[in-house]
C-alpha cells in the first residue's frame, strides 16, 4: 500500500518547488511583538517545566510512602 508518491510524482514536485522557491519568501516574524509572539511557539503546556517535574518527583516519593504503609498493615 503506497502513499500515492510515485517517483514521477515526486520528480514533478521537487521541480515545481525548485521554481517556486518557497524558502526565499520566508521571512519570519520582522516585528519586536512578532518575534515576542514566535519565542512561545514550542510552548505548549509546562508540562515539562522544572517546577512541574519537581512537583512530580514530591507526589510519587509520597505515594511510595503510601504504598510501604499499606503493604505493612496488611
Amino acid at each position: 500500500m503506497g502513499n500515492g508518491w510515485t517517483p514521477e510524482r515526486k520528480t514533478r514536485q521537487r521541480a515545481m518547488i525548485q521554481q517556486w522557491r518557497p524558502w526565499e519568501k520566508s521571512t519570519g516574524p520582522q516585528t519586536d511583538e512578532g518575534k515576542v509572539k514566535a519565542s512561545s511557539n514550542s510552548l505548549r503546556h509546562g508540562g515539562r517545566s522544572k517546577a512541574w517535574r519537581e512537583q512530580l518527583k514530591r507526589i510519587h516519593a509520597l505515594l511510595r510512602q503510601q504504598r510501604k504503609i499499606l503493604e505493612e498493615v496488611r
